[in-house]
């Protein structure tokens, strides 16, 4: 493992730079939007722009880095993120924050797409799977400590907006000085949302709805804490315990994935989603039960992301895991567009519970499909799934893609192996 961490360590410190700058931003919509007079139903169209632009920009990056290479798209993409930060506190209008938004998602997009396909270049099959384990910790630690960062100044001043400017922008030097050769890009063409559907309704129809939980939470945590009247240290407690949740229990969920039936694991992380949404419903706000209450739900959103992948895994072909990879990206995708601006009209109709009643619906039906999709079809073998590996909803389809083929390589390892104790058996006898 250290010798995996010191192959890799600029880039996972300069992609830890980066989501501690994204994970800034993205709370200080909610705070700062408050403190504007932006109302709800405006915060929730602002943090819907974030993952237009993320879904648009995970298909265009791979023809820009085909056009004019890796380096160039990761600089232009580098001085648009940082003008974008800056200009936040200085364009304070709702039309002007949607379009920085769905500009940042747009370039943020093609930044993860060109620093984990570096990432991926520098794994080889034996390491992968750590790889893509570490940088998911990378990950959550810089939105953690993004929280924490929020509280070294004030949200109704500049301060906060130039910190995540910066780091992004030194981001950038220890993952350019460390490139050696740059990577051939290639990504596989995407599964159409109905062969995707076809091969499993469960993963497609739980994604789709998985995205509208997981922006609800990125987006709309920060906006619901300002509306429940939360202080700015309580509201960044609660978010960082969302990503703390899903840190802790994304080990537990993939140890689990692999000894047991997927969708009774799937049911029963929706269930307790569904049932700790609930509770908040009518926690008011009383902090240390939200913070519980976070913890709770990122710890079964999250992995939840990686579990779908890997059960649709066990109803492909070897060959088709990298394509199914890019389909359950725009199924995410589309659920994150709608998820936060359906949150928003919850919010404008019942208050700041409202963000609670849309993560129950959503919870709950994940949790009755799921049900329901036991019935329709027999499970798989636990001895003939495919091996869990965590990939979060925050990674581009890089990273995904390359956790598929890190799985197809582990399924073909277990299929040589089986095949050779097959052939020594016989040879015994």
């Amino acid at each position: 493992m250290i010798q995996v961490i010191a192959s890799v360590w600029a880039l996972l410190l300069g992609m830890t730079l980066i989501m501690i700058g994204n994970g800034m931003q993205a709370t200080l919509m909610g705070v700062r939007g408050a403190m504007e007079g932006f109302g709800t139903l405006e915060l929730s169209v602002i943090t819907s722009g974030y993952f237009l632009g993320f879904l648009v920009g995970s298909r265009v990056a791979p023809d820009l880095i085909r056009r004019v290479g890796h380096v160039r798209v990761f600089a232009a993409l580098a001085s648009f993120i940082s003008a974008g930060l800056i200009a936040f506190p200085i364009l304070t209008d709702p039309f002007s924050w949607t379009a920085i938004r769905v500009v940042l998602g747009f370039c943020l997009s093609g930044v993860y797409v060109t620093a984990e396909s570096w990432l991926n270049n520098q794994a080889d099959n034996q390491t992968r799977g750590q790889v893509l384990s570490v940088y998911m910790v990378a990950q959550m630690a810089g939105m953690i400590a993004a929280q924490g960062m929020m509280n070294l100044g004030e949200a109704s001043g500049y301060f906060l907006f130039v910190i995540p400017s910066i780091l992004v922008s030194l981001s950038f030097a220890p993952i350019l000085l460390s490139i050696t050769p740059t990577p051939a890009f290639e990504s596989t063409k995407p599964m159409s949302l109905r062969e995707l559907y076809v091969n499993s309704p469960l993963a497609s129809v739980g994604t789709l709805l998985l995205g509208g939980a997981f922006a609800a939470q990125f987006g709309m945590a920060s906006v619901y804490g300002a509306a429940a009247g939360l202080s700015v240290p309580q509201i960044t407690g609660f978010v960082a315990a969302i990503f703390a949740g899903s840190m802790v229990c994304q080990f537990p969920v993939g140890w689990l994935s692999d000894r047991m039936d997927r969708r009774l694991l799937i049911l029963g992380l929706a269930g307790i989603g569904a049932v700790a949404t609930t509770v908040g419903v009518f926690a008011g706000a009383r902090f240390e039960i939200l913070l519980a209450l976070a913890f709770v739900m990122g710890g079964v959103a999250n992995p939840l992301y990686a579990l779908f992948i890997a059960y649709i895994n066990d109803f492909l072909e070897v060959d088709d895991m990298a394509a199914a990879s890019g389909g359950l990206v725009f199924a995410y995708g589309v659920g994150a567009i709608v998820g936060p601006m359906a949150t928003g009209q919850m919010m404008e109709i019942a208050g700041p519970r409202g963000f609670w009643l849309f993560l129950v619906v959503v919870f709950a039906a994940i949790t009755l499909y799921a049900g329901w999709r036991m019935t329709r079809r027999p499970a798989v073998p636990v001895d003939e799934t495919a091996s869990y590996v965590g990939v979060l909803p925050t990674s581009s389809p890089v990273a995904v893609e390359a956790a598929q083929e890190w799985y197809a390589d582990q399924v073909e390892e277990e299929a040589e192996a089986a095949a050779a104790a097959e052939a020594e058996a016989h040879g015994d006898r």
